[in-house]
């Protein structure tokens, strides 16, 4: 008998928000895209629209707080900004550290690109920065032990703590 099974870890972890992500067409449209094309901002974890990018959480996020931050425009290269889209990304990326730090208290961060799928980008055409809060210990046993990850607060809660630092 191994030890998962002595200690009960068998039962089933629920998280629900997942098969959405996992049903959904991988090809097609930008999600990004539809997403500064669309009015529901809320709905869409939209939280700040500047002038040439804009701030949302992940939906299928790392931690809680995964924030990203990403231009308007469908580009894939960081040498495609304008000097105003990559001055404006660096600004959003600073309030977005603020605002985190403000609502959630988190020790560290992790931030950056990963520009093309061998670099583990899902959406490899649409340019778009991580901004990931950290905490002391956060890597839990979970993740360790079988893979998954424990979300600790739902996205709607997240949104609603963050939508009014920015």
């Amino acid at each position: 008998m191994s030890n998962t099974q002595d200690t009960g870890m068998t039962r089933p972890l629920w998280a629900p928000w997942r098969i959405d992500y996992i049903r959904a067409e991988k090809e097609g449209d930008c999600f990004l895209c539809r997403i500064f094309a669309a009015t529901s901002d809320r709905e869409n974890l939209l939280l700040f629209r500047g002038k040439t990018c804009a701030v949302l959480l992940n939906r299928f996020p790392y931690n809680s707080g995964h924030l990203m931050v990403a231009p308007f425009r469908h580009i894939a290269e960081p040498g495609d900004l304008t000097p105003e889209e990559n001055l404006e990304m660096a600004v959003l990326t600073a309030r977005a550290v603020a605002a985190l730090r403000e609502a959630m208290n988190p020790q560290g961060f992790n931030i950056g690109i990963n520009l093309g799928e061998s670099a583990g980008a899902g959406l490899k055409d649409h340019l778009h920065q991580h901004l990931v809060p950290r905490w002391n210990g956060d890597t839990n046993f979970m993740p360790v032990l079988g893979g998954p990850r424990v979300m600790p607060e739902a996205l709607e809660a997240s949104y609603d703590l963050l939508v009014h630092k920015f």
